[in-house]
């Protein structure tokens, strides 16, 4: 993907208001051994506007964590720009600036029973990040802020003095919500917030996150599998496929027409609630695996599973481009010039 193509998708989003965030060309390599990298996150663009959420979805192994963890300075990028609220966080950054993201980017975890400090009490976790960031603040007032913490989330302050096995999984997520929430955040990456809880609890969780966006004018990267309920949170979704995101486009757009013939196929994974049209639905299945990311494919790494893989899908690299407004897909079959080349007719929106 061209880096011109790469800086016009992240200056693409649509909708009005003022980015947030903006990534251009951002990687995550991982050394492996003295031959063998790991290319996690291999040259994304996208940017997210105040008080969005955008859905990040793939298959598991295709970088989406990665992404939230470089954007949240848990990892170092290897390449590439991040500008958050108009601050090039890029790179190595300086202790100050680091402290203040810290306290304005926050991260939701995937799995409630282990980020959490089993040895902590909720006062202490949720409060941790008050210690730091407000050193002046008196006990008595960080209790007092804890408190009205938990009752945020749907606790209550008899919680407080409590250890996280004495809580239920979807107890144990809030407790990871009002902690994400105690310095006040402008942005939260959330990586897979639901993943480990009941589908009972799923829906309570993701609602709760739309109240306090909705209430505080909070900004998510909402990172799922779940397409459903990427659908019903974000206003936005990425795509991603083996380090690179292949399509980014509306929700209910992306949901409506679906461009991409990976996109295409998650989707149609999704099960239908009318019996009758589940049973009789053409489903799209997918041949073979997820190359390994220490072995990427040329040309277009999702060639060896795509059902349309043409010639040219081996020798030439996607470009990431805009097909119509606001969004954006990696494929040939959008390539005027390549279906040309190719004496196939083009694929229209």
């Amino acid at each position: 993907m061209t880096t011109e193509a790469n800086q016009q998708a992240a200056g693409g989003a649509s909708g009005a208001g003022e980015d947030l965030l903006v990534v251009k060309d951002l990687k995550k390599h991982f050394r492996l051994d003295r031959k063998t990298v790991l290319k996690a996150v291999d040259g994304i663009s996208f940017s997210i506007k105040k008080g969005e959420t955008l859905g990040l979805v793939g298959e598991s192994g295709c970088g989406k964590s990665t992404v939230g963890r470089t954007l949240t300075r848990i990892y170092e990028p290897t390449s590439g720009e991040v500008e958050f609220n108009g601050m090039k966080i890029g790179g190595r950054i300086d202790r100050g600036t680091k402290r203040r993201l810290n306290h304005d980017m926050q991260m939701i975890f995937q799995d409630p029973y282990s980020s959490l400090n089993p040895r902590m009490t909720v006062t202490e976790i949720v409060s941790e990040g008050l210690v730091i960031h407000n050193p002046d603040m008196k006990p008595k007032e960080r209790d007092k802020r804890v408190h009205e913490l938990l009752e945020l989330v749907g606790l209550n302050k008899s919680h407080a003095g409590r250890y996280p096995h004495e809580f239920s999984g979807g107890q144990r997520q809030r407790i990871g919500i009002a902690r994400a929430l105690a310095v006040e955040p402008e942005f939260i990456v959330a990586d897979e917030p639901i993943a480990a809880l009941d589908v009972s609890i799923q829906a309570q969780i993701v609602n709760l996150l739309k109240e306090l966006q909705k209430d505080r004018g909070l900004t998510y990267l909402f990172i799922a599998h779940d397409l459903s309920m990427v659908k019903y949170i974000s206003d936005r979704i990425a795509v991603m496929y083996l380090g690179t995101i292949v399509e980014l486009a509306e929700s209910e757009a992306l949901y409506e027409k679906p461009l991409h013939p990976y996109t295409q196929a998650l989707l149609s994974a999704i099960p239908l609630p009318d019996p009758d049209k589940e049973r009789t639905r053409e489903q799209i299945i997918l041949s073979g695996d997820v190359p390994s990311p220490t072995d990427i494919p040329s040309g277009c790494r999702f060639r060896t599973r795509c059902p349309f893989a043409m010639d040219s899908c081996a020798a030439v690299d996607p470009v990431f481009r805009e097909v119509e407004p606001g969004r954006q897909v990696a494929c040939h079959l959008y390539d005027p010039e390549i279906m040309a080349k190719e004496g196939r007719e083009l694929q229209h929106q």
